[in-house]
């Protein structure tokens, strides 16, 4: 077994954090301080943008949401001026999933908040919704609880016990998105409520039985259509705050007696949720027909609290990337032995050159896991195997990584050897070029060097970089008694140019 992954730096006690949800429908901040092991919140943040109303069919982004949401962030990110990057999460959702250009929108938005934003998968996305869930209510050991997090473009569902998910699920339906489908009118009958209902229920049905069978003690609603609905219902005196099955048909046949979304009266309706109310109502009933709800809890904890601890876990030695990684390696039988010569070889030359290519802490970790999960591609085929490797961390969906993060990853594996195609790093944001290029070359190296899965070690190996310039000396006995390394080193200054890295070697 590989050694444990390097760390980043622990949480210092005092230590302010923020997380930011680019929501569908609204955009949430919480800051909170780290006090005595625990996170105290000291300031949230909301602001409805709807950015979903704004997306169009081919993928496309509204101006008038574009500036909504960069306005917000600009605000957002005046209350985070002095929290320190990396004690900074803003996580981007469904709708930049489904932007054909996610770039175009994140350049700005980024600017505007001044930090770096995310985008997750929607699984990624309902296990931090999990985990914001199972640190702010406790259940008790081995009770199951399924967790339902209606968004404004997508919907997580979520079975998990103590603070692990067991199923996560991301349907495409969420109180924007819906809203807009089926009423896009605005208008309101029961004939076309019914006709949708039926539709909807559909995107349930692949895992609704699967659900009911593994079964839970406890159902929790969380984010804002669960928390509206919830309120309607103690409003209408139906429940407590609690959602019932049977609350539910007197809370939609209310709103239906509207006609129209623009004069639906249901008590306790904050105004800003009005206009998607109608969507967010279908979606809940359609779930609590397909899973066989009869009662759910509502929670104030969401994505955002998720992200809070998850950057605690990050913080200490449960950092969940880790463990996705070991789960990895050990799911496409990797050699664990030869993963770690490259990584330590790998790691070795990466803090000889990180000061001059000023490289960090988190491209050290990601260097890290790239070194393990370099042969995973092998257990398909030898053949380009690095090109199947690159494809499987790309598109699997890896509990703790971002997309940014994992095409970070795919990139770096898919460039460890033979020929570096022009558009493999196209996928990545600018401000991680340098970083992916740069671990890329140092891979690449430490596969090189290693190609022969020798056991015994590496004389000294030294590395010095000038710009892009990289100067690599190894001991010359060593080298002449290894031709067929002898021969790749000669070839290799030409094949990592695509890296914009000018590779000199030298022996001594």
């Amino acid at each position: 077994m590989t050694d444990p992954l390097p760390t980043p730096l622990p949480l210092q006690e005092g230590e302010m954090l923020a997380a930011i949800d680019l929501g569908s429908n609204s955009f949430h901040m919480v800051v909170a301080q780290y006090l005595l092991g625990q996170l105290r919140v000291v300031d949230r943040l909301r602001e409805t943008v709807r950015l979903a109303d704004g997306l169009d069919a081919r993928g496309g982004l509204s101006a008038e949401a574009r500036q909504r949401a960069y306005a917000c962030l600009s605000r957002f990110g005046q209350r985070i001026r002095d929290i320190p990057p990396q004690r900074v999460r803003a996580i981007a959702t469904n709708t930049v999933r489904k932007l054909a250009s996610p770039q175009a929108f994140l350049m700005p938005a980024e600017s505007a908040l001044g930090h770096a934003i995310e985008v997750v998968a929607g699984r990624e996305e309902a296990r931090l919704i999990y985990l914001g869930v199972a640190h702010t209510q406790p259940a008790k050991r081995g009770r199951l609880r399924l967790v339902l997090d209606i968004g404004g473009g997508s919907t997580e569902c979520i079975i998990g016990s103590g603070l692990d998910t067991i199923e996560r699920e991301s349907v495409q339906l969420g109180c924007v998105a819906t809203t807009r489908k089926y009423f896009s009118d605005g208008k309101l009958s029961r004939k076309r409520w019914n006709a949708a209902l039926t539709d909807v229920a559909t995107s349930f049905q692949p895992f609704a039985a699967r659900y009911r069978e593994l079964g839970w003690d406890d159902a929790i609603g969380t984010s804002g259509t669960n928390k509206a609905i919830g309120d309607v219902c103690a409003a209408m005196k139906l429940t407590k705050g609690s959602v019932l099955a049977d609350a539910l048909p007197q809370v939609r046949d209310q709103l239906l007696r509207a006609r129209s979304i623009d004069t639906i009266d249901l008590p306790s309706l904050p105004e800003d949720r009005r206009p998607v109310i109608a969507g967010g109502l279908l979606v809940l009933e359609a779930a609590f027909h397909a899973l066989a709800l009869e009662r759910m809890a509502v929670s104030k904890a969401a994505l955002r609290e998720g992200v809070l601890y998850d950057m605690l876990e990050r913080g200490g030695d449960d950092d969940p990337r880790d463990s996705s990684v070991l789960a990895l390696m050990k799911r496409y039988g990797i050699d664990t032995l030869q993963a770690g010569r490259v990584e330590a070889t790998a790691l070795r030359l990466f803090d000889q050159v990180a000061g001059a290519w000023q490289l960090e802490i988190d491209d050290r970790l990601m260097l890290s896991r790239a070194a393990r999960l370099h042969e995973l591609g092998l257990t398909i085929a030898h053949s380009q195997y690095h090109v199947h490797g690159a494809y499987v961390v790309e598109h699997t969906d890896i509990a703790g990584f971002s997309r940014q993060q994992q095409q970070f990853l795919a990139a770096v594996i898919r460039s460890q050897r033979r020929k570096i195609p022009k558009q493999v790093f196209e996928a990545l944001p600018d401000r991680l070029l340098p970083a992916a290029r740069h671990t890329a070359a140092l891979l690449r190296l430490a596969v090189l060097i290693h190609r022969a899965h020798e056991a015994d070690p590496i004389p000294r190996l030294d590395a010095q970089v000038d710009g892009d310039r990289l100067t690599l000396t190894l001991d010359e006995r060593w080298v002449d008694a290894r031709p067929l390394l002898k021969a790749d080193l000669d070839d290799e200054p030409a094949k990592i140019a695509p890296l914009g890295i000018s590779l000199r070697l030298q022996t001594r």
